[in-house]
Formats: C-alpha cells, sequence, structure tokens
C-alpha cells in the first residue's frame, strides 16, 4: 500500500460501506443487470478513440498509397487495426486494473531523466498528431469557402478552442453530429467503391499477401502505420476507460476488460473498413484504363484538398462540397481528442494545475505553428508533405509509447492476476519488433542513400553524419533500454476475491476494515468529471 501511496492511490479510495449486507447488495445488483445495459454504460472511450483512426492524416496516408501501389499496402492497413486493437485494449485493460492512466504509470515507474524524455517525445507525439487534423480542417475551409491555407489554420485553432470551451452546454451532442458527418464521408467511399468495383481478387491479395515493391513503397508502408497506430492514443485510452464505475473485485475488472475489448473492436473494425474503402477507390481511380488526363495529374500528386474528383462519380458536382464538409468534421473531431490526449499527458507526467483554457491555448499554438509556417512558404503542397511526415514521425516514436505499456500490461507488479496471458504477451512483442525494425531499417538504409546521392560537398556528409548517425544509436539504445529494464514499482492492489488478497488477510497482512477500494465500485475520476460520456 505504500507504493501505491506514492503513486497517488488515495484519489481511488472512496468511503462506501463496507457491511456484508452493503456488500452483498451492490454485487447482487450488478449480477441482477442484463449484460447488454452493462455493455452500453461501457460504450464510448472506444468509439472516441476511433475517430483518430478516421482523421485527416489517415485520409492522407491511404489517398496516397492507393494512388502509389494500388491495393499492394492493403496489409499494412490490416495489421496496423489489428495490432491497434490488441495495444489500444490493453491500454484500456491497464487503466482499469490499476485506475491509473499510463502517463501516470511512467511518472511513478522510470527516473526523472527518462520520465522528462517520455514526456517530451509524448508532447511531440501529439503536435505530430495534431498537424494533419489542423492541415485537413484548413484544406476544407479552402475548399468550401476559399479562404487562404494559412487563413484556415489559424480558423482551425480557434475553432476548436470555441467547440471545446462549447463542451459544458452538450458536447455529446456536437460530437454525435461530428461523427455523423464523418460516417457520410465514408458512405461516400463505400457508394464509389460500389460504383468502380475494384477487383476483389486485388484487394484480397493486397490485404493478405504482403508486398513492398515499388519506388517509396516502405516510406508509405511506415506512413500507414503511423497514421494507424498513434502513440498518444494509447495515453488517451488508458484514461478515458478511467470514467466508468467498475466494481473493484477479479469478475468486476475481467468483466469490465471484456467489454472494452468489445466496444474497441467493433470501432476499429469500422475504422477499418472505411480505410480500405479509401484505399481501394483511389487505387482503382487511379489505375482504371480510361483516367483522363487532369486526374492522371491529379493522381500523380494526391493531397487531401484534390482528392474530391475520386467521388464524383457518386456526388456529381456536389462531390468537393460534401468532401470538405467531411473532412471539416474529420478534423475538427480528431482535434478535440488529440487536445484530451494533451491534457492527459501533461497532467500524468508533470501533475501540473494548470487550468485546462491554458492547456488548451499552448497546445493549440504549437501545433498550429509548424502547420501555419508551411502553409505559407510551401502552399498546399507544402502542408500535404508535412503531414507524411507528422505520421512518420508518429511511427518513429510510437516504441517509447508502446513498450512502457507492453510491459506494465505484462506485469504482475502492475496488473496482479490481470496481466496478459503468454499468447498476448508473444503477439503483441512480435508486432511490436515488427514496427521497431520497420522504422530502424527505413531510418538507417534511407538516411545512408540519401547521404551517398545527394549533392553536398563531401565535408557537409561528414558533418551531417557525424551528427545524425549518433541521434540513430541514441534511438537504439532507448528503445533497449525500455525494453530489457525491470519494473521496480507496484501498483496493483488486491481485491477481496483475489486469492493472494486472501492469504494475505489470513495470515494479517492487509487490514480487512480497509477494504473500502476492493469492495463495492471504483469512483469516477475527478479529472475526467468533463469528458462527455454518459454514466
Amino acid at each position: 500500500m505504500e507504493s501505491q501511496q506514492q503513486l497517488g492511490g488515495s484519489s481511488r479510495i472512496a468511503a462506501v460501506d463496507t457491511s456484508p449486507p452493503a456488500i452483498e447488495n451492490a454485487n447482487s445488483k450488478q449480477q441482477e443487470q442484463p449484460g447488454w445495459k452493462k455493455f452500453l454504460s461501457f460504450i464510448g472511450p472506444g468509439f472516441l478513440v476511433s475517430l483518430a483512426y478516421l482523421d485527416p492524416g489517415n485520409l492522407e496516408t491511404d489517398l496516397q498509397a492507393g494512388a502509389n501501389h494500388g491495393y499492394e499496402l492493403l496489409w499494412v492497413v490490416l495489421i496496423g487495426l489489428i495490432f491497434a486493437l490488441i495495444i489500444q485494449s490493453l491500454a484500456a485493460n491497464l487503466g482499469v486494473s490499476t485506475g491509473k492512466h499510463l502517463s501516470e504509470l511512467c511518472k511513478a515507474e522510470y527516473p526523472c531523466f527518462v520520465k522528462y524524455c517520455l514526456w517530451i517525445l509524448a508532447e511531440l507525439a501529439v503536435i505530430a498528431a495534431d498537424i494533419p487534423e489542423v492541415i485537413g480542417t484548413a484544406f476544407a475551409l479552402n475548399i468550401l469557402f476559399h479562404i487562404p491555407l494559412w487563413c484556415g489554420v489559424l480558423l482551425t485553432g480557434l475553432s476548436t478552442l470555441l467547440l471545446l470551451g462549447l463542451q459544458r452546454f452538450g458536447i455529446r451532442k456536437l460530437e454525435l453530429l461530428i461523427s455523423t458527418m464523418v460516417l457520410i464521408m465514408a458512405a461516400c467511399f463505400f457508394g464509389e467503391m460500389s460504383y468502380v468495383k475494384p477487383p476483389a481478387s486485388g484487394v484480397i491479395k493486397g490485404m493478405f499477401i504482403p508486398k513492398l515493391t515499388g519506388q517509396g513503397a516502405t516510406g508509405d508502408a511506415i506512413a500507414l502505420i503511423g497514421a494507424l497506430v498513434m502513440p498518444h492514443n494509447l495515453f488517451l485510452h488508458s484514461a478515458l476507460v478511467l470514467s466508468r464505475k467498475v466494481p473493484h473485485t477479479v469478475r468486476g475488472i475481467n468483466e469490465a476488460c471484456r467489454y472494452f475489448l468489445i466496444e474497441s473492436g467493433i470501432a476499429l473494425f469500422i475504422a477499418f473498413l472505411i480505410n480500405v474503402a479509401v484505399v481501394s477507390v483511389s487505387g482503382a481511380v487511379c489505375s482504371s484504363p480510361n483516367l483522363s488526363s487532369e486526374n492522371a495529374d491529379n493522381c500523380s500528386n494526391l493531397t487531401l484538398d484534390s482528392a474530391s474528383f475520386l467521388l464524383k462519380n457518386v456526388l456529381g458536382r456536389s462531390s468537393s462540397t460534401i468532401y470538405a464538409i467531411a473532412l471539416l468534421a474529420s478534423g475538427q473531431s480528431s482535434a478535440i481528442t488529440g487536445t484530451y490526449a494533451g491534457q492527459f499527458i501533461m497532467q500524468g507526467f508533470l501533475d501540473l494545475k494548470m487550468k485546462k483554457w491554458t492547456r488548451n491555448l499552448l497546445t493549440r499554438t504549437v501545433a498550429i505553428t509548424p502547420s501555419l509556417i508551411v502553409s505559407i512558404i510551401g502552399g498546399s503542397s507544402g502542408a500535404g508533405r508535412l503531414i507524411i511526415i507528422a505520421s512518420m514521425i508518429l511511427s518513429f516514436e510510437l516504441p517509447f509509447a508502446m513498450i512502457p505499456l507492453l510491459k506494465f500490461s505484462s506485469s504482475s507488479t502492475k496488473m496482479g492476476p490481470h496481466k496478459n496471458s503468454m499468447i498476448i504477451i508473444i503477439i503483441s512483442w512480435i508486432l511490436g519488433a515488427g514496427i521497431i525494425g520497420i522504422n530502424v531499417y527505413y531510418l538507417s538504409t534511407g538516411f545512408v542513400g540519401w547521404l551517398i546521392h545527394n549533392s553536398l560537398p563531401k565535408v557537409a556528409n561528414v558533418f551531417i553524419g557525424i551528427i545524425v548517425f549518433p541521434l540513430m544509436a541514441i534511438y537504439i539504445v532507448a528503445v533497449l533500454y525500455l525494453t530489457l529494464r525491470k519494473d521496480t514499482v507496484e501498483t496493483y492492489i488486491e481485491t477481496k476475491d483475489d486469492p493472494t488478497a486472501q492469504n494475505h488477510m489470513e495470515r494479517g497482512l492487509m487490514d480487512p476494515n480497509n477494504a473500502q477500494v476492493e469492495l463495492g465500485h471504483a469512483p469516477r475520476r475527478e479529472d475526467l468529471a468533463d469528458v462527455p460520456f454518459p454514466q
């Protein structure tokens, strides 16, 4: 219990009646409640997190992958969403079992230097995730109202702050409206998919036969993974599940984890279908033998602001307007989830008592700055390239959120009897090692190839190599450190029906009068009181 106090465990303790009749009544009410009603009470976190898999960054990378490689990279989308389901469910399990989200556990586990490095990387991940959302929304405003891109970037930041400020007046309705608009975009691509009729054999081969052929295939694959599996989503999901009241028993925690898994599976399956539809439509249209010269030019440099031509077969002249409205909804809804993630990351790592509007303003300002600079200097083409770069940055930073999550969720000191099974441990680490290996391979080969073929003087190449190669070595050493370091801080609180707890009580190691955490319900976290979910 001492380590739990160090972690701030007092926030989980609730004054509940621990007398046998009260406990029996509470448990019986839970058992009498129909399963479907229990499941409905857990719906929310997974669907909000899944919006990040339909953000403008995903659309950009999906469109580029389809235009450049046809259906060849669909296997990356499949593996990415399977891996996303695994790690998102692990993030939810971690929050439910420990009562703390991932950033809080990182703060408790790692030394100060490592903790601050992880915090900086997590903040950079939020910024990288914000860039596609800001630029995507600016593109939508440009299509709808012909607003210059740099003005759209500024308006995007202001509109996000406005939407967050309106959450006290019924953000649930606003979120429902935004989600509906995103589904409109999905319906458009599904309709176009039925019109262009991509070959089923090509789609299936692309989904189940891994290939990386053609120029830039490895880079596009990494960008797809970076857009699908985002590090800030792990911090977000582990925090959002704390807004639910969960019976703190082995059975209650297992049941909550199962419901969160089902909810995440449904939400991510819908996201998977939408991503497949976008890649397939882009691949089918851009590989069509009847492609006009104008559309051929668009396919050769496909970006978010020029992708509306893909929907003309279904929507006709209104294609650009409907596409822009859906893109606007995608960017704004994703920006809201990114801001939530930033709040939890700063609160967890630093425990700062910063006002929410101050944190929101800081996040928006930092996210807008690179997008504003690029949009002014490089225009729409530069902004489109920035989205791809941001997705690759997310992929490179993924290990620094993923490895702590995999280790914590597999540790008995963190999870007790709810730790990962051996099968999940093996699968998750194989997928994680694969992503890390692809990142290191692409980073090393891409940089060496650039050094060999660039036109800079040899002195400049030597100077760049002296700077970059040590950074690559530091990256690898940091990944190995996080992987091999042994966890030391114990955070799991034993439940009343846990056999370990029963043995401790029989031996006098646990005070039966101090069982309020183990019995009844873990209270809803006060710092999550403004999360727009029904209770």
